[in-house]
């Protein structure tokens, strides 16, 4: 069966019933439909203060192949695995970016009999939070450019406009464009680009955001462009940044959903994490926290993106900290990242130095209690499965074996009793930096002891902007480095534990917004392109209704 045909066998639960388990009752949903709902801010007010805090698990993996590992199967898998023994868990996970869904990665709602429901809808436009905030983005850029056509108030510079329009879809054509090309009544020539929507300050700033109050505030402070002097502007010089707001009243509020087994969902926010942070928002994470005594949780890509990001970025503003960090592995990435070699017998030895070097990433650096989840797939054989689990063994850290895709919760028992024997206690897991570091000292630190470079180059471009920043008094924020999800290094092809390579600085953007600032790795883009066969031309609808190729 595929994912879609497993999900539609499923009696799916009213979403209220689901919400109960939680402490969340009728009047605290806005329902789209039976099996989805919003979860209106007040109420997540009143169990967060009520609640004793759960035990926060982030779900994060080893240098993943162009597929993916399983991070989010494996995340189901775990909270499934937990209610089933016992234990009581709910979920915080993102929302999956329509680029993805109909290019080749996939939607972000788990496989098999480890999904969450329903999928269809979450995979496609969901309760429309990801355009909401394309829409708030772009009546942002609309301003910015009516401003300059009648009369550029702001003396903004046109050529120093940093700010982009976005959609949500992979489009490499809208990378750099021309706009307002016509007369003078059609506007200002200037050239402009796409950003992905995931990948806008927007997007950070709703999943960074504590309220709607912070979310205004943040919102506000939001630099657009640099005027001729080279002084900021803000969205706040626009004078919009209450419109932009409220058309975000209702993407602000998390959204529940269920998995196949009826754990409770919270799934809200959608950054990638190559191109920025890559976790589900502060909001979600803190009613998971509050819901259950586990929340389980993910961070996209690799630890070295997702997981960095989470613990220098995400934790840092919202105060918070994971008890344990389980690292998803796969055979299939392992022979990944051993191909270059020719002897077959030594592919798995080479490949496996890249899940070592994230294993001692995060129980090293970071200080994280740690297990490794080892996601089965059918061609896996049991020497191979073995081979992982001595070597991880040695590294001082279990490894179990995880068939969430095949049997669910019951395939994930025995990671869930794992997860919560190592959690328990306070975390002694923190951030790398501290705030007191300049801005290339904090890439400095991410590159030497995460990604294991021997130096960090800067071009003319990006010491430029760093002293910028640190004169307009922003040096204080951490760094969200964007870079390949395909390599420790930022050069894609650079496979396994890469040794003696630099990382390479272009740019940095402040996002005053957010809260920190970017830094551009190598060639990397923030808009994505489409591949050669796009998942797309598998998809199709009937009369009916049915829809089939989802995955």
């Amino acid at each position: 069966m595929t994912d879609i045909e497993i999900a539609n066998s499923i009696e799916v639960k009213d979403i209220r019933k689901i919400s109960k388990k939680i402490g969340l009752y009728d009047d605290a949903l806005e329902l789209y439909g039976k099996y989805k709902a919003k979860v209106s801010l007040e109420s997540l007010d009143e169990i967060n203060a009520k609640r004793t805090k759960g035990r926060l698990i982030l779900v994060t993996a080893m240098t993943p192949t162009p597929y993916g590992e399983g991070k989010t199967t494996i995340s189901i898998a775990l909270a499934d695995g937990l209610n089933k023994i016992g234990e009581d868990a709910a979920l915080a996970l993102r929302e999956p970016s329509l680029g993805p869904v109909f290019g080749i990665k996939g939607g972000a709602t788990g496989g098999g009999w480890a999904q969450v429901v329903p999928m269809e809808d979450i995979n496609l436009h969901f309760t429309g939070d990801i355009h909401a905030i394309g829409t708030a983005n772009n009546l942002v850029s609309a301003c910015i450019d009516n401003h300059i056509k009648q009369g550029n108030e702001l003396n903004i510079d046109v050529n120093n406009i940093v700010f982009k329009r976005c959609m949500d879809m992979n489009d490499r054509q809208l990378r750099h464009i021309v706009c307002g090309l016509g007369s003078d009544k059609d506007g200002v020539p200037r050239e402009d680009g796409f950003d992905i929507t995931v990948a806008s300050e927007i997007m950070a700033v709703l999943c960074l955001a504590t309220s709607m109050q912070d979310l205004k505030e943040r919102i506000a402070r939001i630099i657009v462009a640099y005027d001729m002097q080279g002084a900021p502007v803000k969205i706040a010089d626009l004078k919009v940044e209450g419109a932009v707001s409220l058309l975000l009243k209702d993407a602000i509020k998390p959204n529940l959903v269920q998995t196949l087994e009826g754990t409770p969902t919270f799934m809200h926010g959608g950054p990638f994490a190559n191109i920025a942070h890559g976790c589900n928002s502060v909001i979600a994470t803190k009613a998971a926290i509050a819901s259950a005594h586990y929340a389980v949780t993910e961070a996209g890509f690799g630890a070295d993106l997702g997981a960095e990001k989470f613990m220098d970025i995400k934790c840092r503003q919202a105060g918070i900290s994971p008890n344990a960090v389980v690292i998803v592995a796969t055979i299939r990435a392992i022979k990944y990242h051993g191909r270059n070699e020719e002897n077959e017998s030594k592919k798995m030895e080479a490949g496996i130095q890249n899940l070592l070097r994230h294993i001692d990433n995060v129980k090293n650096v970071y200080k994280a209690n740690t297990v490794v989840a080892i996601n089965e797939f059918s061609e896996d054989e049991p020497s191979e499965i073995q081979y992982l689990k001595e070597e991880v063994s040695k590294a001082g850290v279990e490894a179990v074996l995880v068939s969430g895709y095949k049997d669910g919760g019951n395939g994930a028992k025995e990671l869930a009793r794992v997860v919560a024997d190592i959690s328990q206690g306070e975390s002694s897991a923190k951030p790398i930096y501290g705030s007191e570091l300049g801005i290339k000292d904090k890439v400095d630190e991410v590159a030497k002891k995460i990604y294991r470079a021997d130096a960090v180059k800067f071009s003319k471009i990006a010491d430029d902007k760093a002293q910028k920043i640190s004169e307009l008094g922003f040096s204080h924020l951490p760094v969200c480095i964007a870079k390949t999800q395909y390599s420790f290094s930022d050069d894609a092809n650079l496979s396994g534990a890469p040794t003696g390579f630099e990382i390479t600085i272009n740019d940095f953007k402040l996002c005053a917004g957010a809260g920190f600032i970017v830094a551009y790795a190598g060639n990397i883009m923030t808009m994505p392109g489409l591949p050669k066969k796009p998942a797309a031309e598998g998809m199709d609808i009937d009369d009916k209704g049915k829809i089939t190729g989802l995955f």
